[in-house]
């Protein structure tokens, strides 16, 4: 009587045929093979990796540079004229490519872990070259057209790499699984030699990772500065059109300490607030005064800047995705906005006596103020009624005549320069990108009452981070975030940060130990079960066990027939309980 096969075959064969189906397209399972990983299919295996590693730095990258995305979309936008989200097909493409690769990542994996031969398809191979060339084209347009930007990296491993530490100790640790069977299969001392030596360089590596890694949230609680104060950059823009009445107005509401704005002078001498050198992206200026919509913004007069609407282009392109929470009042009001004075500025400031810094830009050749923008933006600082003190200078044009005409100012550097020198120019505050100013630097400017302002802060992990260095305020575009950031996302002393990396580290070591002992155990029960006879060919299969090739099952059936002659049971008994599938014709890994 034929006794069927047991389900749990039948569920093997079919993870199985998915498996190397998916990878290799080997649906059938006179395809499948347990041969050695043929030396090109072993080299596509590296790249594969290789291209893992890659997508996995660059889709860190543009997580981490959310803080700068729309610095980036307005860089795109001065490249090429147009407005645009640039980053949602950047994450999209990034995050389709890195499941993809991830996905044949793990299916790899799978192969080595059940012995079967790895045979990428042609497409996955295409796929993954497609992936590896796009990877690779993006880092070097990156480096070349924003390369300042990569430094998001190692600062923001200041907030991360404790965690991605452990992360990186959970996933290692797991392989120790696939590591220890693999030593404990292979026949070649060469072989487990080479694989053990790696794995445990790999893991000691990990283990030692944590001396490397400093922030400054690694810190005594007492140790803690005051919150940074928070100023709103172009006033609160993600609420509200940039540099607009409304936007600084919103700002206020978010608790900000200041307001920054971008100022440029018209052709009447009036300072507006404008970032870009045209006004095409923030105004309608396409409608009104369709022929000079690529003029400079400095040529038109203050007349009609005023009767521009600098609200609507904001509804339209919707920066921020903010607009479809807004009520309809709201939207009507934020329609409504027109190009802001540099003395309405003021006047709001003083309202609320809250500090001012702008970064003023000077007129183009043969503008009218070309020599006098500097007397013009004074006269309207001292016109406004601020007090002086609350106005943060940092033109370096003419400090010294400055000094005289408007003496209170706080005279502010956009340079990073060394306290002595900038106590020689009178200068008692910085304003410089976040990656301009290291931890060290900002205890040293502080030691020498230097105060820093590091712009442009929107995140709260980059927020908390500055904080945890010391950093007196920061400049941000996201005010009604940073509001929510009472305190930093995380803080840790030495003493509870050497607790936890010692206890992580004990319990991996622990498991990776656990892990190669079971192997062992596992194969050792398992040689030692079901021999009912001592052959030749018995001794050799237990030698061999879970040997990954096609020698191993002829061995098997030479034992499987020999004890068949000997009486012992019957063929399809021995099949199953010598491992071997007596329906498909080849091994049962154990």
């Amino acid at each position: 009587m034929v006794k069927h096969q047991p389900l749990q075959v039948y569920e093997r064969q079919l993870c199985l045929s998915c498996l190397t189906g998916i990878y290799g397209c080997r649906w059938k399972r006179y395809q499948r093979s347990h041969d050695d990983t043929t030396k090109w299919e072993f080299l596509w295996s590296l790249i594969l990796f290789f291209t893992f590693s890659l997508l996995l730095v660059w889709f860190y990258f543009w997580w981490e540079a959310h803080n700068d995305y729309n610095e980036f979309n307005w860089f795109l936008y001065n490249r090429s004229g147009e407005w645009i989200d640039g980053t949602v097909p950047i994450l999209a493409t990034t995050a389709a490519g890195f499941t993809y690769i991830a996905f044949l990542m793990i299916l790899a994996l799978c192969h080595i872990a059940v012995g079967q031969q790895l045979n990428l398809h042609w497409l996955h191979k295409i796929g993954v070259s497609t992936a590896l060339l796009t990877t690779a084209i993006g880092f070097i347009s990156v480096n070349q057209t924003w390369g300042e930007e990569w430094a998001v990296i190692p600062i923001s491993l200041q907030a991360t790499g404790p965690f991605l530490h452990l992360g990186a100790l959970v996933a290692v640790t797991a392989l120790a699984w696939l590591v220890a069977g693999q030593v404990a299969r292979s026949e070649k001392t060469m072989f487990q030699v080479v694989v053990l030596l790696l794995y445990l360089s790999v893991l000691l590596g990990l283990y030692m990772a944590p001396l490397s890694i400093t922030s400054p949230c690694i810190m005594d609680h007492a140790n803690l500065t005051p919150r940074p104060d928070v100023i709103g950059h172009q006033g609160a823009p993600m609420l509200a059109p940039e540099n607009t009445i409304l936007s600084f107005q919103r700002a206020l509401q978010m608790n900000v300490s200041g307001l920054e704005a971008d100022v440029a002078i018209s052709l009447d001498g009036v300072p507006f607030l404008m970032r870009d050198r045209t006004l095409r992206r923030t105004t309608d200026v396409e409608k009104v005064f369709p022929a000079r919509q690529l003029d400079d913004a400095s040529s038109f007069n203050w007349t009609d800047l005023h009767s521009l609407n600098a609200g609507q282009w904001f509804l339209k392109e919707d920066p921020f995705w903010t607009v479809q929470s807004m009520a309809q009042r709201e939207v009507m009001l934020v329609g409504n906005q027109s190009v802001c004075s540099l003395e309405q500025l003021l006047r709001l400031a003083t309202l609320h006596n809250h500090t001012v810094v702008f970064d003023l830009r000077r007129p183009p050749h043969g503008h009218p103020c070309y020599h006098s923008w500097i007397n013009d933006t004074l006269g309207v600082i001292l016109l406004s009624g601020i007090p002086q003190h609350l106005v943060m200078w940092t033109p370096d044009w003419d400090r010294g005549q400055v000094r005289q005409v408007v003496p209170g100012l706080q005279q502010t550097s956009v340079e990073k320069l060394p306290p002595q020198v900038l106590h020689q120019q009178g200068i008692s505050r910085l304003l410089l990108r976040y990656s301009q100013a290291s931890p060290d630097d900002i205890r040293e400017f502080s030691r020498s009452n230097v105060s820093v302002t590091l712009y442009t802060v929107n995140e709260p992990w980059l927020f908390s981070v500055l904080w945890c260095s010391g950093v007196s305020s920061v400049s941000s575009e996201a005010p009604n975030i940073l509001r929510k950031v009472p305190y930093p996302i995380w803080l840790m002393s030495p003493d509870e940060y050497c607790l936890i990396w010692v206890a992580a580290e004990l319990i991996s070591f622990t498991v990776v130990i656990g892990i190669f002992v079971f192997q062992n155990y596992h194969i050792i029960r398992w040689r030692l079960s079901g021999m009912h006879s001592y052959n030749p060919e018995q001794i050799m299969l237990s030698a061999a066990v879970r040997r990954s090739s096609r020698d191993l099952n002829i061995m098997k059936e030479k034992l499987i027939f020999s004890e068949v002659s000997n009486g012992v049971g019957s063929a399809e008994d021995l099949y199953m309980e010598n491992g071997f599938d007596y329906y498909n014709n080849e091994g049962i890994s154990h």
